[in-house]
């Protein structure tokens, strides 16, 4: 029998493999949205892809491009959802908040690229809109940015400030194992 969970993999696409995003945290960040992926696949329950599509082709989005793809290490299966989007909030164009109601998918286990972009964007309206938000810190990564005064910061402090900023008040913050234990969960890899 499904769950109430789902498990949301956001903007995990060829694109930011780009060299234009400079340094980034977190490598093994696809590894471990795998293995969520293994163990949602092994005990049935829902897997939901946000998909980032830009119309400009200019952009490595662009849905003709191969950045539009996404990454093999979690390729979708034929009964997986798979929503487009063309802003940072997974919810905002999208059928997706019906989509859970509908299914009654409360508890919204959120994964993916970028921290401080969608996911964070995802993540905070996920949690405004009364679903149960876990977002998962070792299944998300971030890039170096520049400020508003054209300071560098490393891509390790943005993804921890943005962390912070969600934590306890949009979401629960957990590590993939911990997740996994705590939905009682076993991955296969």
């Amino acid at each position: 029998m499904k769950s109430n969970r789902v498990l949301l993999i956001v903007d995990v696409q060829k694109a930011f493999e780009d060299e234009k995003w400079g340094e980034r945290n977190n490598h093994q960040a696809e590894a471990n949205i795998r293995k969520l992926l293994d163990a949602w696949r092994a005990n049935g329950d829902c897997v939901i892809y946000i998909q980032h599509r830009s119309d400009d082709p200019a952009s490595v989005f662009y849905h003709g491009q191969e950045g539009y793809e996404i990454k093999n290490i979690v390729k979708p299966q034929a009964e997986d959802v798979i929503f487009t989007k063309k802003v940072n909030s997974a919810f905002i164009g999208t059928n997706l908040e019906n989509y859970l109601h509908e299914n009654n998918l409360s508890e919204v286990v959120i994964t993916g690229l970028t921290t401080p972009h969608c996911v964070s964007t995802t993540t905070r309206m996920s949690g405004n809109l009364g679903f149960n938000t876990y977002l998962i810190s070792d299944a998300t990564a971030a890039y170096g940015l520049k400020d508003h005064d054209g300071r560098y910061h490393d891509p390790e402090l943005v993804h921890m400030f943005t962390l912070a900023t969600l934590h306890e008040e949009f979401a629960t913050i957990l590590k993939t194992e911990e997740l996994l234990q705590t939905f009682d969960l076993v991955s296969e890899r």
